[in-house]
């Protein structure tokens, strides 16, 4: 087991951890989803929030699955977030990295030009913005590995450019995929439906892992 994954396994799910700043956090991003739920009763559009849960969810299965590749391993994850947090919830996650991906959806839908179809250097505005933003993600994510916050374990994170692109195309690009499906869809319906499908996975797998297997990640 790596040493980043050990510092990882310290302190998980700990409550006693959690830092007051957590608290006005929560409630800044209470306030983000209150204000688009109150947006989207008036006027029956429910992209805002449908696009937040919809990252959110995408993150959730993307940390799942790495938890997975950590226990069956017994190395390390693809990556690990050793450093400190006021509350690591998963080897490669905590409460930090959940509130940025809990309202990176709704940023996304906010940039976007309301009931128009805008072109941007020659690309549909959704995907211009979901490229955009991933590029950005991938570069704070950079600088994050570089200051020892964000552990790529794996050689193929360091082949030349490569792992930038791995990065790019999924650990980001396809969250903006998910969020441009999600608002695209024709009824509340089958956005429903295909949000809750992102949620049925991690769920599943996170119940099968810890309450049928007793795994730890």
């Amino acid at each position: 087991m790596t040493e980043a994954s050990k510092l990882a396994l310290q302190g998980l799910r700990d409550l006693s951890t959690i830092q007051w700043y957590v608290i006005p956090l929560l409630a800044i991003v209470f306030y983000i989803y209150t204000f688009e739920i109150k947006k989207a009763k008036e006027s029956g559009n429910w992209n805002a929030v449908l696009a937040g849960f919809t990252i959110f969810g995408m993150d959730f299965i993307n940390e799942t699955w790495n938890g997975w590749v950590f226990h069956c391993t017994q190395h390390s994850a693809f990556w690990t977030t050793p450093g400190e947090t006021a509350l690591r919830t998963m080897v490669g996650w905590n409460i930090e990295i959940m509130f940025m991906f809990a309202i990176l959806g709704i940023i996304y839908y906010n940039t976007l030009t309301e009931g128009k179809q805008v072109k941007i250097a020659g690309l549909p505005e959704k995907w211009f913005w979901a490229i955009g933003y991933a590029i950005f993600c991938v570069f704070v994510e950079c600088l994050l590995n570089i200051g020892g916050h964000l552990v790529w374990e794996y050689p193929w994170w360091y082949l030349s450019f490569g792992g930038v692109w791995l990065i790019f195309f999924f650990g980001y690009l396809h969250f903006f995929v998910a969020a441009i499906i999600t608002i695209s869809l024709k009824t509340i319906k089958k956005k429903l439906i295909f949000v809750g499908t992102i949620y049925a996975i991690p769920i599943l797998m996170n119940v099968i892992a810890f309450g049928f297997l007793g795994w730890n990640y």
